[in-house]
């Protein structure tokens, strides 16, 4: 039912394939460089395990890259690492492309709905500092909202690109979000990934005692409130509900898209497409250094469809 690809490194066309040059970033950034340090091999680095530290990073990467003046997120909330992020967002560009006689499609005309875009807002700035995209951005939780929309005021490069919306229901993924006869090109999700807080405390122990050696320490050097952590159902039970809400605007987005972090889990997310009736199902794995991650992809439309919404949308 699924297409697999088996990549070995970050997309082609991801900027943060090379090593970090902390040098240049703290030009681009210069608050970055009391954090800058060497380690046994005499190579500059920062401490990954400091919050601090990686959030001054991703400041300095999102200038650097992508234009960013300012960007910040309140204390505890997610702080993504930003190749990981790319990478997602350059295989979503070639996913249009494969139903685009291979062109990526391009500029404001193409619209993506980002679902839980956090207080970074770090999906919509990529997508639309590379491609020119159009971006909603959704979030149950009002201060992410409220941060994210701060970043995309501050910066006049986002503002006529980004808008950020409120989901007021928890229970629900598109609905509410979702206008009436809005149509969207792609739709993207990093989804809560713990069944239970218990279950996120239990895993996040286990690696600091691998990174660490230390049992008791539950910190999480990348942040996250519990919303973007865990959910009932973990990531199966969040990307179902999505699953079966997508019917209901199934003849508006060309592909449906989430990230699915445990393999083990696709088994059951393919049984839900196929009671739905999916049209195409897709996963695409990417990968960074020994981490492989994955998406799941899938469409309704139908051949004349597609050749429509090509035509009448990239092809204008």
């Amino acid at each position: 039912m699924a297409k697999k690809e088996h990549k070995l490194t970050l997309h082609p066309r991801n900027p943060h394939r090379a090593r970090y040059n902390f040098s240049l970033l703290a030009d681009s950034c210069p608050e970055l460089a009391p954090y800058i340090q060497l380690n046994q091999y005499g190579t500059q680095t920062i401490d990954f395990s400091d919050p601090n530290a990686v959030k001054v990073l991703n400041r300095a990467l999102l200038n650097h890259f992508y234009g960013v003046l300012f960007w910040d997120i309140p204390e505890g909330y997610l702080c993504p690492p930003i190749p990981g992020r790319a990478d997602y967002i350059h295989y979503l560009a070639d996913l249009l492309a494969d139903s685009n006689a291979g062109q990526i499609p391009r500029g404001r005309g193409v619209k993506a709905l980002d679902v839980g875009t956090g207080a970074n807002c770090v999906y919509p700035i990529i997508g639309s500092q590379e491609y020119g995209w159009q971006f909603i951005g959704s979030d149950a939780n009002n201060i992410a909202v409220q941060s994210a929309q701060a970043v995309v005021d501050a910066n006049p490069s986002l503002k006529k690109r980004i808008q950020l919306r409120h989901q007021s229901n928890m229970q629900h993924v598109f609905a509410g979000i979702w206008q009436q006869d809005e149509v969207f090109d792609v739709t993207l999700c990093n989804p809560p990934f713990h069944p239970s807080q218990a279950a996120m405390t239990s895993e996040n122990k286990r690696k600091w005692r691998g990174v660490k050696g230390d049992a008791n320490k539950t910190t999480l050097n990348f942040g996250g409130q519990a919303p973007e952590l865990w959910c009932e159902g973990g990531e199966t039970g969040f990307i179902s509900r999505m699953i079966k809400e997508s019917v209901d605007v199934k003849d508006r987005c060309f592909w449906f898209t989430s990230l699915v972090a445990r393999k083990e889990n696709l088994a059951a997310i393919y049984r839900v497409l196929k009671s739905v009736g999916a049209v195409q199902v897709k996963t695409i794995e990417m990968a960074q250094g020994q981490k492989i991650s994955r998406f799941v992809a899938w469409s309704f439309l139908e051949p004349a469809q597609i050749d429509f919404w090509r035509d009448t949308r990239w092809r204008k």
